[in-house]
């Protein structure tokens, strides 16, 4: 008896101990938190798990969690193509060297583009209700998302008695979790729901759990703009939200679970849809959804949120970015950024740069679906650009962070859709262009369309694909896996050079010179032949070509005509105002300022055109971005931060940082959203785009090491602090990579470079570049060698 009383006590102990506890000192630099609940989507948290995202909103007496499974799509397995259409090839091209545009583009749109003109869209999935009566009066409020463990947690006070509520998205058991508990034994009171905002749904009960069912809504519009339909929403889902309750007691009415007077509560989400893959929707959402609850019997709340921090930590602490930080640091993060412009926090940057990777883990994990537009989040049926993807630009900058911040794990879900664009991209080169290969244009969605569409002014694009089959080539170069190179890199990589060795054609008024086209300078100037970024991407994507079949000693015939074609590619030109030309026509305009700095490919993302390699070319690079300006969208200024890290202009860098980092809505621009980020850090484009926030980090990084400069044996340089602003004169960064597999912890003092550390992955030579200065050594795997500032001397 008296062993069970302890028993009893202890129990008792744990199950309350947790809020008398202090709490977690807030660290600046890897921590959202406000005092006031969300006043809006853009203003609530995000957790996910790759496959499942979730928005909190925080509120005390009524909570909104909107969740997303990353599956659930309008449409059905589709494809895009227009057959026949490479008929009508030649003869865009000739209106277009007559100088006839508006008649090549009307002719395109009636005869070359997808069937339907758009694609389909992601969807929201549903939201948790929960309402707490008489929380009404909370005070002591406070709201966080703590990036060390992935978790968000709401605070506040009712009559004395805390309440505490933890979210985070669990990867290892693929449910979003929520954990509710009270300082005061028998207080915990609430009712929780599920809704959905599409057309056909179901809410139900079963015992201890909620089941959401419903079938995806259609696509916004039912036809396209010449009539075409959209092909019926076919997808099916399920949610299943399991209530488990110590102490109290469980009621149920028809379509909600109250809980009254418990010590704690821990709520479990599971969610599915029928999709399998972009051909097949047979999935059982039912049995998916079961199985998953089942995976979570007699698993205790404290080990299933263990499991989470330990799978989430083995990525996120692989990198850790310290820039000091002050007393303006501990405000809540909506004061922080509304006063950045002013006082230039480096710990903000710091929260940034890591809320970055944060959303990159939590969007992209091995086995699912690529951050799309808005990574995993979206609480629209018609959302922005339909929240797909977006490849001639806004998917890959996703993806920019993820082999430099040690994340290349994150990559999986991109390849894998490359991979999958390569088999219905095939159909496309034949159907649009009568050629070999595969080719993929400006957007893709989860039925992997691969055609052009919504207009031929800008959808007609055809280096979508090349482009991102430069990520697959990163990713070897990182890594240096033989076998990944040889069984899924290259055979993609061959195959879209493939295509563009017979896309190429003599440009009639050089004939020495091989252009692109029909295509487009994304997003600018309508249809023409021969725009700058296509020659970049494809001269890039052929020396990528060349390069794999040259460490796989295979195709020697094949990589030698590549190289023949490569040579001949319209080059880079310097126009009349200095600028780098954005087509082989010199008719850049200095006045204009468009989102996109397409013509700039080579020295960001691409390595062609860097300073110390091609000055001339660089300084044009200057001058176009003179004429771009430093504004523009949110994801446009991340771009810039990395253009002007790449020009070796640290402080420019910092202005764009800057720039992108101030309230896209304020009193500033009178409550109008003008671009930069949300008070959740969201991107805003507007509206919310979250390439910006992966955009941002990847250009920090830029900032402090750079490595796609080769030597003339092909050995990378290492460049240490090659952009560093004067604004971030202090810090030290540990984890990040470098190609040829290095692993780099670097500090500095005052503006100069105190001590790096250099893990050899890889065993390769290491060519390690500060300030001028060049040290070359001999490496052995996975030794680590030290050097000081001293050493550069």
């Amino acid at each position: 008896m008296k062993n069970n009383l302890i028993l009893l006590i202890c129990t008792f102990f744990m199950l309350s101990c947790n809020l008398a506890q202090p709490e977690k000192e807030t660290n600046p630099s890897l921590t959202l938190w406000y005092d006031k609940p969300s006043n809006g989507w853009t203003e609530a948290l995000p957790v996910g798990n790759g496959r499942l995202g979730a928005m909190i909103y925080g509120g005390d007496s009524t909570e909104t969690i909107q969740f997303n499974e990353e599956t659930l799509w309008s449409g059905q397995p589709h494809d895009y193509s227009h057959p026949g259409a490479y008929q009508y090839l030649d003869e865009i091209r000739s209106l277009l060297w007559a100088g006839k545009q508006d008649e090549a583009t009307k002719l395109g749109n009636e005869k070359f583009m997808s069937q339907p003109f758009g694609q389909q869209c992601y969807l929201p999935f549903g939201s948790i209700l929960l309402n707490f009566s008489g929380h009404e009066n909370a005070t002591n409020y406070k709201r966080k998302l703590d990036l060390e463990e992935a978790i968000s947690t709401v605070i506040y006070e009712v009559d004395g008695v805390k309440f505490k509520r933890e979210v985070f998205a669990s990867n290892p058991d693929q449910a979003i979790v929520l954990h509710l508990e009270s300082s005061k034994k028998s207080t915990l009171t609430f009712s929780v729901g599920l809704n959905s905002p599409h057309s056909n749904f179901s809410v139900s009960i079963d015992g201890d759990e909620i089941i959401l069912k419903g079938k995806a809504n259609n696509y916004p519009r039912e036809f396209d703009f010449i009539g075409f339909p959209y092909p019926e929403s076919l997808l099916t889902f399920e949610a299943r939200l399991k209530v488990v309750n110590k102490g109290g007691e469980l009621t149920r009415t028809e379509n909600s679970i109250i809980v009254e007077n418990a010590n704690n509560a821990t709520l479990y989400l599971v969610a599915a849809t029928s999709f399998v893959n972009y051909n097949d929707i047979t999935g059982n959402p039912e049995e998916k959804c079961q199985n998953y609850l089942a995976g979570l019997n007699d698993k205790k709340y404290e080990t299933i949120k263990a499991n989470h921090v330990a799978d989430y930590q083995q990525l996120f602490d692989r990198v850790e970015l310290d820039l000091g930080s002050s007393e303006i640091s501990n405000r809540p993060t909506n004061e922080r950024l509304i006063s950045f412009k002013q006082d230039e926090d480096p710990s903000l940057v710091s929260l940034l740069y890591q809320y970055g990777r944060y959303l990159l883990i939590s969007a992209s994990r091995p086995g699912t679906q690529p951050a799309n537009l808005q990574g995993i989040w979206n609480d629209k049926l018609a959302p922005p650009w339909d929240s797909k993807y977006t490849i001639n630009i806004n998917t890959e900058m996703n993806y920019w962070p993820a082999e430099i911040t040690n994340l290349a794990e994150c990559t999986e879900p991109l390849i894998k859709m490359v991979e999958d664009l390569a088999v219905t991209g095939q159909n496309v080169a034949k159907e649009h262009y009568n050629m070999n290969g595969w080719v993929a244009h400006h957007n893709t969605d989860i039925w992997r369309g691969a055609a052009p569409i919504n207009h031929a002014n800008h959808g007609l694009w055809p280096t979508g694909g090349a482009w991102l089959s430069q990520h697959l080539w990163w990713h070897y170069q990182f890594s240096g896996d033989i076998e990944y190179l040889k069984n899924t890199a290259y055979p993609i990589l061959k195959e879209a050079s493939r295509f563009f060795s017979e896309y190429l054609v003599p440009d009639p008024k050089n004939p020495e010179w091989l252009v692109s086209g029909p295509s487009n300078s994304p997003e600018l100037g309508g249809l023409v032949m021969a725009p700058a970024m296509d020659h970049q991407i494809i001269r890039e994507l052929f020396a990528n070509t060349i390069e794999a079949a040259k460490v796989l000693n295979i195709d020697t015939d094949f990589a030698e005509m590549l190289k023949e074609k490569r040579a001949k590619i319209a080059p880079n030109l310097i126009g009349n105002y200095g600028q780098l030309q954005e087509w082989l026509e010199d008719k850049d305009d200095p006045n204009e300022q468009h989102r996109h700095v397409s013509n700039l490919w080579g020295l960001h993302p691409g390595s062609e055109i860097h300073p110390l390699t091609t000055p001339e070319l660089a300084e044009a690079c200057k001058v176009t971005l003179a004429h771009r300006g430093d504004g523009g969208t949110g994801w446009s200024r991340a771009w810039k931060i990395n253009f002007w890290a790449r020009l070796l202009d640290g402080d420019h860098s910092f202005l764009l940082l800057k720039n992108l980092m101030v309230p896209s809505i304020s009193l500033e621009t009178d409550m109008r959203d003008k671009g930069g980020l949300y008070l959740n850090l969201f991107d805003a484009h507007p509206p919310f785009q979250i390439d910006g926030n992966f955009g941002a980090t990847s250009g920090i990084t830029e900032m402090l090491l750079q490595s796609h400069l080769r030597d003339e044996n092909g050995d990378f340089y290492q460049d240490i602090l090659p952009a560093l602003p004067s604004a971030l004169s202090k810090g030290k960064i540990s984890g990040i990579k470098g190609r040829g597999g290095f692993e780099f912890s670097i500090a500095w003092e005052s503006g100069k470079l105190s001590s790096v550390e250099v893990k050899s992955i890889l065993g390769n030579k290491l060519n390690l570049r500060y300030s001028g200065k060049l040290i070359s050594k001999e490496t052995v795997k996975g030794e680590t060698v030290k050097f000081a500032v001293e050493d550069f001397q």
